[in-house]
Order: C-alpha cells, then structure tokens, then sequence
C-alpha cells in the first residue's frame, strides 16, 4: 500500500490541449480547477477531430440541474468554436485567452475546415447529443434492449417509496410479532432496520442469522433480537421488490439494479455491452466521486474495455454524500483500474493567498483514506492578486477564536465551552461581521472583458454566504441578520412540510372536509389562508363565525369541482393573501411554502384521484416522515431572488461559490449514528464493499463495525470541510469554539492531530484545547503564510449593529416603445398547428354527408360520393357494403382515439396471448381514464384483428404482431429546426413542398396529385423556427434477399376516425382504398406523413452504418383501426381496406429533409 500511495500522492497535471485520453481515464478534479470547462472542451475536441460524431458522445453526471447546466456549457463550447474556426478560415484572429479554440485552429486549412464542418454538424444535430443523469442513461439504455430491459412500458417512477415501505414493514412486522405477547422489536425499531435496507442495495447486510425464517418459528427459544433484525432486513428488500413489480412501480435506483444484471448475465451481457459500445465510442462520466459500486459496476462493464474510451471526472476529496448511498471506495476502485490518472491543477475559483492559506490548513492531509490527499493547486494567472479590497479585515483566511471566559458562554464541568451557548454567541458574531463589512465600504475586482479586464464595485449581500451544518441552524443564523436589517435568504434547508405552512394546509383540508365544524373553523381561521389574530377569534360573534363557515362550504365545493390549484388561486383572490402574508416577518418564505405545498397537494390529488379526506391524510404522513432525508421536490424553494445573503448547508453548498463565505459551525463534528441505529462501514475483509449492520447492540461485531463507521464519518467530516471552505473566493471566516465535542471536529483534527504523512486522527486529541493554546497553534499557522491567515478573537457583544443602508431609489417609469418588428413566421409548430385551420373550415362548412373523394381510383374512374350510391351500389361489392366493420360499434371522438394509442404504445404485439394482452391493456386505460367504449370483448376483438391485419406487399404483408418490443420506438418524439431554426435562413412553404413533390413522383405515386392540394389556403403559408411531433410507432423489420438483408424502417400511424356517412352502419367498403387515399389528402395526413418521414430519415442517419433512405425506409404506413379485420381483410389490387401504404423516393426524403432544415427565400 506504501507505493501505491506514494504513486497516487505524485499524480501528474492534466493538460486539456495534450493528447486527448484513451482506454479508462482518472481526472481528479480539484475544487474550483474548471471541471466543467475541461469536459466541454474535451467533447469539443473528440467532435471537431473526428474522432466520434456527437451522437456517439455520451456524458453523465448526477442531477438534473447538472445535467442542464453541462448541457449549455457544452452547447456553448461547440458554437464558439465552429464560430472561431470559421472566422479563422476567413482570415481572422483567434480570441485571445481561447486556448482551445486556438489548438483547433492550429493546421492546414484542410484539417481546419474538417474540424469546422464536424463542429457545424455537432451544433445542427445537437438534440441528438446524450448528456444525462446515471438514471437517465441507464433508463435510455434499459428501453432500448426490448424485453432484455425488463422495464414495463406503462411503469411509473418515484422518487419515495416510503409509504410503499411503511406497508411492507407492517405486513412483515404482524406476520412476526402477531402471537407474541412481547414484541422483542419496537414497530420504529424494525421500520428503520427496513429503510435503511431498502435504500442502500447495494451495501452487503450483516449479520447473518443463524436460523432461516422456518426455523425461527419452529424454534423460537434459539432465536435472538439481532437475528430477527437481519432477517427483517433481508425480507423487507425481497418483499418490496415483488411489491413494487406487482403495483408497476420502480425507483430510479431499481434502473442501475437492473442494468447492472443485465451486463452480468452470462449470456446477453456480452452481446449488450458490446451494443453500448458500438453506441457510444467515448464517455465521460462528471462528479465520479457521488457514485456507488452498482454504478460503476455498469460504466466498466459497459466501456471499460480495450479500444474504447472512459473518461471519469470527479474529486475524492468533495465526496461528502455517504448517507446517499454514495461510494468514494467506487472512485478508489475505478483509479485502481484506471490506465491514467491525472488532476486538473489550475484553480480558476479563488485568490491565491487564499489557496495558499488553505495550503498550511490542510498541507497535505489524508482526507478520509491514504488515496485522499489534498493537493496544492496555483490559481489561475488572473487571480494571483486578491480581489477583495478595503475589507475590515484583510487576511484571506480568518479564525475567529471564541472567548470562553467572557459571558454569556457558559462552561461544563471539564470547562469546556457548553454549545448552546456557543451557537447563539457565533451567530450573533457572524452577523455583526457581515454588518461591518458591508459598511465598510468593500469592493471586489470584476471581470469587465475576456482579456482580463477588470473594474471594481462595492460589496453586497450577494456577495456573501454563510454555509452550516444543520438545518436549524441556518434557521438561526437568517433570524439574526434580519434583526440586523440584512437581507438574507435561506437556499433550500430543509423540508417544505417542516413549518407552519404545512400545518396552517392541514388545518384548512380538515375544516374542508367538516365545514360546520366550531373547533375546525377556529382552527383555520388562525392560519394564513384566513390570517385571524388570537384576539380576533376571541372577540368574534356569531355572525363572523358564520361568514366563516359559508366560506369554507365554497371553498370545499372549489376543491371537489376544480381541485387544489383552484382553490388556492379562489383563496389569494378572496382573501388577498399575498399582500398580507407578505407584511408579516417572513412572508416571503411562507408565501412561497404556501403555494410550493399547495402545488404538491394539486399533484398528488390529481395522480391518485384523492379526495379531501385521503389528502388531509397524506399531508398528515409527509408532516410526520420530516425527519427523513428530504427528496428533491419537498426541499424548499428559495423564498426569493433579490440580492440577498445566501444561508445553506455545506451538502448544498456544492458546486457552488461565493465571493466571501462565513462558516459558524466547522468546530462542530458530524454526529455518529445514536445507540439503536443500523450503521455503515466498508469492510476490509470484503473487498472493502459497503457494508450496513443492522443487528445494533448484541450482535456479532457490532461494536467493531460502530468504530470503522465512527472513523469513515470523521473521514467525511474532513471532506465536508474541505467542500465548505473551497466554495470562497476571495475570503474565508471560520469559527473556532472549544466544546466537548469539539474535540472530534474536522478543523480540530486538522489542527491538533495530525499524525505523520498526512495522516489525520479519526478520534481527536484527548482533551479541550485551553483558549490560549489554541490560539499559539493559530498563530503559528499563521506565521507560515505571512498576510493570508488572521487569528481573530470572538468576543461577545451586548447587541447587534444594524446596517444603515439606503434603498435606492425606485426609477421612473415609462411606456417601452415596441420598435422592432416582429417574426410571426418564427414558432414551434406541429403538424396540427399547421394544418388546424383547414381541419376547423372543413368542420364549419361541410356537412357530415359522408365521403367525398376528390382523387381518382386507381383504375381511372369517377370519385365514389355518398350522394352517387346509389349508382356505385350496382357496381360495387354488395359483401363488402354488408360487411360492418368490428369496431363499429366503437364510440368516436379524442378522448378514444387517444385510449387506444395509449393502449397500442402499452400493448406487447408478440404476447403469446394477445387476446389477453389488450384486454389487459385496455382494463389499465378504462381504469385511469371512465370512459364507455361500448362492449369491450368487441374493441378487444377488433383491435387484435388490426394487430394481425397484413400491412400489404410493400411491407411484405408484415403485420404488427410479428414486431417484438425490441423492434418498435413507440411515440417517437422529435423536434427539427425550420429553416435554419434559431438562426432562420428563410422559410418552408406549401409551394415548395409541393415543388418537391412534383420533381420526384410519377403520375402513379399514390401522393402525387396531393401537390395540388397544398395549395389549399387554409394550410400555414410560411414557416421558420422548429417542428415537434411525436410519431406514433417507428418500426425496424429485417429485409428479404432483395433489400440485401438489412434491416428497414418504418411509420405506423393510428387512425381511429369514423368514415363513410355517419347516418349508416360503418362497412368495410367505407375503408376501400379510394376512400383512405381521399381521407390522406382531404384531411392532410399525406402532409403528417411527409413531415414524419423527414424525422424518421434524421433519426436514421446518426445511428444506421452507411444509411441510405432509398433502401432504408421501408415506408409509410397509415392504419385507419375501424377498417382492419385481420387476415380476412378484403384487399383490392392486392392494397388491404383499412391501409395507406406509401414508400418515398430517398431523393424526395433528402430533398425534403434540406428544404424543412434551410428553407426556401421568403
């Protein structure tokens, strides 16, 4: 282990314009070394070298905000650098400071003009890139193996299954404790054995029980308390899974569970990681360091092997989210395999006094693990000189000694500090400091220009944060600087349910749910909804108690009718509720709980069809469960966006950064895990896999293991102090206080412990540090780094100062003057969009007299007309006439048509038993949407009949039940630029399509007299911006020796209209060739099905080797359901009733495809 950590310790800087990396790569990135700089640059490369097409780029990171944010940066990079190279091949300059840009600029204009065009191309197809969250690329690669995937087309996602939890803990906890006259487990006891279980599977359980759940029962005698906790453990895991399974109901978690079986079974893994290869040739992977062995599991086995490329970004020493389920061993492991490791060592964030004071702190120290060192890094050229001036204090890094023998701290028996007191001195200390130094007249350095410009303006709330440990605390901290008239807001601690928002909700659902009610009312009128004083309540007569009562009979009666939303907006109105919260002390932060509570409530009503009673009852449970680590949509928002000072927890804190950050509590340690609490460690003689001992107290080695997960938490600890003081830019304050528990404290340990290479005692010293030894050991820091580190007294003060500040003055107002002239061409369009006001006139203005064909037959004669049927009836099939079609007896209108395309996308086309797979399908859609769809035995019957009808000889007479799911996209959605999109470069016309149109379809192609038709007025005349749709069914079908074998593509498109005369019985001569091909052009599906078709074409040619829509595209195909009868539908000319099948010339497809992209001059 010596040499390995010698060799980690010697890690050689990263240089983003050297040869860019190879095989699995390590890039240990600092705080503040400009990651995501580095990962867009190194995308920009591979694009612009030709190394991989953007679609074959995957990167992940870890949240959805990341996941945007990486998105843009990336977009950004990509742009400027075409934009740069093309001003370069143009004769120009390369911006200075561009490094990048600069290197792919460097060569002969050959190379130059190869790397602009990839570039240019990246930026076009950009919707195609895949940058992600873990679970998003796990869900995207389980979708894309079909059945292989084991992931229901119709599952729902949670964030919380902890109702689903409590269930399962209660079922197991009566089916063990029913006949026991003393329960050896408390319900509590077992619920959060259960939870802790659940949420981490991937951690190993120990102990193992001796006895099988059988034998427990036949012997209870034998049986022991730890015992029957590792058994409750393993079968809450096991239950919930099936439960889960059974009500389709999955985390995001059960994702990475199942793709990592999936690349572990012996015999589809291979084939499927060699899919994922063949996919995506290099990716990177951001913030490696939050992962866990599962994930990590995946991206090795998935693209850790010879020939590709993995690139894993992250930063051991910011790995802080343990409690999570996050792994840093993961990360240790993933450098262990890795064939280079390097660190980024440029710091773009903070001043270098500032690093160099951080430099003497940490020198060198083991954060956590021998593998976890802190790492000098030099700041960046432009912030080698500090940036923040005329500041009280001057030195980059003060610590601020708390006085233990001044009042009102309070000592202990041993003579330490008593921590209460402490909090309450250091919060008053921060916000006299902050009021100091926003009076102080204190400016900051800006950069005014890429070419290191700078100007300087004062210092404001903004600019300052303050970043604690707890929740409470932040509570706090926020009260204090209001007292000192300090804007300050607290960014998302803690959860939204935690306040009086949520119990002011459930005094208002109760009396809702009993309006008469004297108590309930009472109750309600006290809330915000109502904002009554004590005394009000106290003085009201009967009257007032009536006008209350009659208010909450209508609002009860809005929350039945409209549901939660309405009813909150019925309240803002009549009661005018934001103007007189607002007033109140925090109004902002309850308003906003108010209307963030109100939006959760209108979500889970609306979901689970809950009424009042069910929702006073959720609420209820969510006001309980507080405790428990929030999710993301119950963490409260911020209450608002002014200019204010940021309060959060140092987890929040991550990613970000502030120009002058206030730490209050880093002398105060992490807290191990309370007697009666399951705890984590990483077991050594396991392969140091993460490991959950649930047997607390009396079991084998509990004791031990309650040691190792003591020292990983102050490992952590370390860490977490580490994030909290890298998020400064120009200033830290740090508080030092000597408490018992201080002892154990990150910054204790850092100071006062440190054992030889690094090494940082998990326990602490010994005994308190008396004040005045304290301060020796911080001045001697001090004198290490002369100017950066000031050793700071904190004395207590009688009061608070307040900050004088003058609001600036409110400016006066004028009309804007609108001088600019509008695009009314530039939209998001549809195809209904397009084509709604033809759909509208024709509504308006013809009558409902049945068909009417304007286009031939294909054997030349006269349209058929209802009003000529009688003369078509002697010549027609009088069987086909007689023959009603199975879906007749089907209602019509949206809400069916939408029923049965949700029903299709759910169906399984290839179920042994596809009688009972629509039927299945069909009960799922009646359930969640009432409707009548007559008989169902009969739509069932009829639509197995469409799923079996052949598609005719231009699909080989392929039938949609011969596709598995592995061969169907269903509701493809896509959006394409209109003409140059955000940049337009002309528009799309009618006329232009039609142009196509007629330059490359004979006089025979079932579409080419629809040319004419897009003449028709009421279609859209001009358009630019973006097209979105979503295709209904996007199928692959593998060819016959005369398309050479390869596989093909097509479009399905579901029609459920109702044709022919609606006065008479739908028959199948209604759905007879003639009358689907005039349905195409009267009602434009022929314009849906060109427009789809160029979608289908850009979607192929990013992922199909040697792609060519002549012999790719299989076609077009439009399946009207009522027409459709199986493999007894009557064909004519061998085209089956009920079908529109058309293939396009690949020249119309790339034509058409280059007119919707470039557009035509207006």
């Amino acid at each position: 282990m010596s040499g390995e950590r010698t060799l980690r310790s010697a890690v050689e800087p990263f240089d983003v314009l050297g040869p860019l990396p190879s095989g699995v790569a390590v890039l240990e990135a600092s705080a503040g070394t400009g990651k995501t700089f580095t990962i867009a640059a190194l995308a920009a490369r591979y694009v612009a070298e030709g190394l991989v097409t953007l679609d074959q780029l995957l990167l992940v990171t870890f949240t959805r905000m990341a996941t945007g944010e990486l998105r843009e940066r990336v977009r950004e990079r990509l742009v400027s650098a075409e934009r740069i190279l093309g001003a370069v091949l143009d004769g120009g300059p390369v911006p200075s400071g561009d490094t990048v840009a600069a290197l792919l600029a460097d060569g002969t204009s050959e190379q130059v003009t190869d790397r602009r065009r990839n570039l240019a191309r990246a930026v076009a197809d950009f919707d195609a890139a895949t940058i992600t969250t873990t679970h998003g690329f796990c869900l995207e690669a389980l979708g894309s193996l079909g059945f292989a995937g084991d992931v229901a087309s119709d599952c729902a996602f949670v964030e919380d299954v902890g109702e689903l939890i409590d269930e399962v803990v209660d079922d197991l906890y009566i089916r063990a404790f029913w006949q026991q006259a003393t329960q050896v487990l408390s319900e509590d006891e077992a619920r959060r054995v259960a939870r802790e279980a659940i949420e981490n599977p991937s951690a190993v359980l120990l102990p193992v029980s001796p006895l099988s759940p059988k034998e427990a029962r036949d012997r209870p005698g034998e049986d022991k308390p730890w015992a029957m906790r590792a058994r409750l453990a393993n079968a809450a895991r096991e239950v919930l899974a099936q439960r889960k399974r059974d009500t389709q109901v999955m985390t995001y978690d059960d994702l990475l569970t199942r793709l990592k079986a999936t690349l572990e079974d012996p015999k589809g893994g291979p084939a499927v990681a060699e899919r994922l290869r063949a996919r995506y040739r290099v990716v990177l992977v951001d913030e490696f360091q939050d992962t866990d062995r599962d994930q990590w599991a995946i991206m090795n086995a998935a693209f850790g092997h010879p020939g590709g490329t993995l690139i894993l970004i992250g930063d051991p020493k910011q790995a802080i989210y343990a409690f999570r389920g996050a792994d840093v061993y993961s990360y240790l492991e993933a450098a262990d395999a890795a064939v280079t490791v390097k660190t980024l060592a440029e710091n773009w964030r903070s001043d270098q006094d500032l690093i160099t004071a951080y430099d003497e702190l940490f020198a060198g120290a083991q954060l956590g693990h021998e593998n976890i060192v802190y790492r000098d890094v030099k700041a960046t050229k432009l912030n080698r000189a500090r940036r923040l001036h005329g500041a009280p204090e001057s030195a980059p890094l003060r610590i601020r000694v708390v006085d233990r023998s001044r009042p009102p701290i309070t000592l202990t028996q041993t003579g330490a500090a008593q921590v209460g007191s402490v909090r309450e001195h250091i919060a008053a200390d921060v916000a006299n400091d902050i009021v100091r130094l926003l009076a102080s007249g204190a400016e900051i350095d800006v950069k005014t220009d890429e070419h290191g410009g700078r100007s300087r303006r004062p210092v404001v709330p903004g600019d300052v944060a303050v970043l604690v440990r707890r929740n409470f605390d932040a509570a706090t901290i926020r009260e204090r600087l209001d007292a000192a008239g300090v804007p300050a807001v607290i960014n998302g601690a803690g959860s939204v349910f935690e306040g009086r928002p949520a119990q002011d909700w459930l005094a208002l659902l109760q009396a809702l749910e009993r309006p008469t009610s004297a108590r309930d009312a009472r109750a309600v009128a006290l809330t915000a909804f109502l904002g009554w004083t004590a005394a009000a309540v106290a003085a009201a007569d009967d009257a007032a108690w009536e006008g209350v009562h009659r208010r909450l009979h209508r609002w009860a009666h809005v929350l039945r009718e409209a549901g939660v939303a309405s009813l909150l907006e019925t309240i803002t109105l009549q009661e005018q509720l934001p103007p007189r919260v607002l007033r109140t002390h925090d109004g902002e932060r309850e308003l906003t709980d108010l209307r963030h509570i109100g939006q959760l409530l209108h979500r889970v009503a609306t979901e689970e069809h809950l009424g009042v009673a069910a929702l006073a009852t959720w609420l209820r449970q969510r006001i309980a469960e507080v405790a428990r680590e929030t999710d993301e949509e119950r963490s409260r928002r911020l209450e608002s966006d002014a200019a204010a000072v940021q309060v959060l927890t140092i987890h929040r804190s991550k990613g970000l950064e502030f120009p002058v950050v206030y730490y209050p509590s880093l002398w105060d340690p992490s807290p191990i895990a309370k007697k009666g609490q399951p705890v984590f460690f990483h077991d050594p003689a396991n392969g140091d896999r993460r490991t959950l001992d649930v047997g607390l107290d009396g079991s084998p080695d509990f004791q031990k293991h309650r040691v190792r997960h003591r020292d990983e938490i102050r490992g952590e600890d370390l860490r977490l102090a580490y994030v909290a003081l890298t998020r400064a830019q120009h200033q830290a304050v740090v508080w030092w206080a000597g408490t018992h528990d201080s002892r154990g404290s990150a910054l204790s340990r850092l100071l006062f412990d440190r054992g030889p290479g690094g090494a940082v005692k998990a326990q602490g010293p010994d005994r308190v540090q008396p004040d005045a030894a304290a301060a020796a050991r911080l001045r001697e820091l001090a004198a290490a780094a002369p100017g950066c580190i000031a050793v700071e007294s904190s004395v207590p003060v009688r009061a608070t100062d307040r900050w004088a500040t003058t609001p600036p003055a409110a400016p006066a107002l004028s009309a804007a003057t609108l001088d600019r002239t509008i695009d009314r061409t530039w939209r998001r369009t549809s195809y209904s969009d397009i084509t709604s006001a033809a759909h509208d006139l024709r509504v308006a203005s013809e009558p409902e007299e049945g068909l009417v064909d304007d286009e031939p037959d294909a054997d030349g004669s006269a349209p058929v007309d209802s009003a000529d049927a009688a003369s078509a009836a002697a010549t027609a099939d009088a069987a086909l006439r007689a023959e009603p079609s199975l879906l007749a007896d089907m209602p019509g209108g949206v809400d069916i048509g939408t029923l049965v395309h949700n029903l299709l996308e759910a169906a399984d086309f290839a179920a042994p038993d596809l009688e009972a797979e629509v039927a299945a399908r069909l009960a799922e859609q009646r359930a969640r949407r009432a409707l009548d769809v007559g008989d169902p035995a009969v739509v069932v019957a009829g639509l197995v009949a469409g799923l079996r009808t052949p598609l005719g000889p231009l699909a080989d007479d392929l039938r949609l039940a011969d596709l598995t799911r592995a061969d169907r996209l269903d509701e493809l959605a896509f959006e394409l630029p209109l003409a140059g999109g955000e940049t337009p470069t002309g528009v799309v016309t009618p006329g232009a399509i039609a142009a196509v149109l007629r330059r490359h379809l004979d006089p025979g192609d079932p579409l080419h007299g629809y040319a004419d038709r897009l003449a028709d007025p009421a279609l859209r005349a001009a358009l630019a911006g973006y097209l979105t749709g979503s295709i209904d069914l996007a199928f692959r079908v593998t060819s016959g020796a005369a398309h050479g074998g390869r596989p093909r593509f097509g479009i399905v498109d579901y029609k459920t209209n109702r044709l022919g005369d609606p006065l008479q019985p739908l028959t199948q001569w209604d759905h007879r060739p003639a009358a689907i091909s005039a349905e195409m052009y009267r009602s434009h599906y022929a314009l849906q099905g060109l427009l789809y078709t160029v979608a289908l074409h850009r979607y192929l040619r990013l992922r199909v080797p040697g792609y060519d829509p002549a012999t790719d595209i299989a076609g077009v195909f439009y399946l009207f359901m009522r027409g459709l009868a199986g493999p007894a539908t009557p064909r004519m000319d061998g085209t089956p009733f009920g079908v529109f099948a058309w293939r396009p010339p690949g020249a119309l497809v790339t034509d058409l495809s280059d007119l919707l992209e470039r557009g035509a001059s207006r």
